[in-house]
């Protein structure tokens, strides 16, 4: 591929590992963030530059007229603020793209300004708990979803340019309308981090002086809460731009843990044992099978490059020092998770064992 000058307006974790990518891809790429404050530029942006990531960091967003594509990586209400500033400094065939995972607000304000063949929406499904350039990384994106939601008026050449360069950053991109993605996040994000914060503060809240819950919380708590670290901001942003598609599903929610109560109520047995049946079953048959959240696992994360054998390689290493797999296998939708590769164990000391092992043939593990 050509080299080609990519702007960014937000580098956090997501910018910052499009960013990395990008540069191993063509180092003559030329990218350049856009840094708001007039104060001294963040310590992401300065690590950028000196790690030769970014070539440009600019006050000037008029800089962003020799852009070929622009992300907006920025809080989704924010990144919908900054398609007014940019419609009358980019050049006419620029691409402009989000990586937020809410389409229809910025898909809607496209419009209004006439942008609707310049914006494509965009939602790269990776990413941890953990923010900001000191966590990016080149293979975040790696095997991983990458969501496109196209216009109505968006050229098949500008949208087969951004799936192109998708796929050159090994993501695996998927072409679903703005309303479509909307209802499906909110389905399996938006409302699972509602859920988790609203048990996060039932706990808080119901706990004694001796905070007698907070330490004996671990396990099926801390697992299926984990995801309440994420940031309030962004979390703000999503739940202000989603609120139709979030409040659909959250009445739905709602209405299955009244049906539970009732059942309890009235002690009705074998209502509980299909909500747990069906629940379990459905659970199971996800593309990478896991224990039940309350149910403890052994499982770490570890990256890996794309490349012929390598899930073998670890398999084998792993086989040869005695170490039994349950499950192994590639997380294609990595939102607030780190590691490509999810390996699975039987019990503790071998879940142990094999992340000292492979920390010793250089692989990163990320373990929950």
């Amino acid at each position: 591929m050509d080299s080609i000058t990519v702007g960014f307006i937000g580098f956090g974790l997501i910018g910052g590992s499009i960013a990395r990518a990008l540069k191993e891809l063509n180092p003559k790429n030329t990218l350049l963030a856009y840094h708001y404050s007039k104060k001294k530029p963040s310590i992401g942006l300065i690590g950028a530059k000196e790690d030769r990531i970014l070539d440009i960091i600019t006050e000037d967003l008029t800089d962003f007229s020799v852009c070929d594509i622009i992300f907006l990586c920025a809080p989704v209400l924010s990144n919908i603020s900054y398609l007014s500033q940019l419609k009358s400094i980019i050049k006419s065939d620029c691409i402009i793209t989000d990586v937020g995972s809410v389409k229809g607000n910025i898909h809607k304000a496209a419009l209004e300004l006439n942008l609707d063949r310049n914006f494509i929406g965009g939602h790269p499904m990776a990413g941890s708990e953990k923010t900001g350039y000191e966590s990016s990384s080149s293979r975040l994106l790696e095997n991983a979803y990458y969501i496109l939601s196209p216009t109505d008026l968006t050229p098949p050449d500008r949208l087969e340019f951004l799936r192109s360069l998708v796929v050159s950053m090994s993501a695996i991109p998927v072409i679903i309308n703005a309303g479509e993605h909307d209802d499906i996040t909110a389905a399996i994000s938006h409302v699972p981090h509602i859920i988790a914060a609203a048990l996060v503060n039932m706990v808080k809240d119901s706990d004694d002086p001796e905070e007698k819950m907070k330490t004996l919380a671990a396990g099926g708590f801390k697992d299926i809460t984990r995801i309440a670290s994420s940031s309030p901001v962004m979390w703000q942003n999503i739940c202000l731009t989603n609120t139709v598609s979030i409040k659909q599903f959250l009445k739905l929610y709602i209405t299955s843990l009244q049906d539970v109560s009732d059942a309890l109520s009235s002690q009705d047995a074998s209502y509980l044992f299909e909500f747990f049946e069906t629940a379990g079953d459905y659970r199971d048959s996800l593309p990478v099978k896991v224990t039940g959240l309350i149910n403890r696992s052994y499982e770490i994360y570890l990256d890996v490059i794309d490349e012929a054998g390598a899930i073998a390689t670890v398999a084998t290493l792993l086989a040869t020092n005695l170490i039994s797999i349950k499950n192994i296998g590639i997380i294609h939708n990595r939102e607030f998770e780190q590691g490509v590769l999810r390996i699975e164990f039987y019990e503790e000391g071998a879940c142990n064992k094999a992340s000292l092992l492979l920390k010793k043939y250089r692989y990163t593990v990320y373990e929950r």
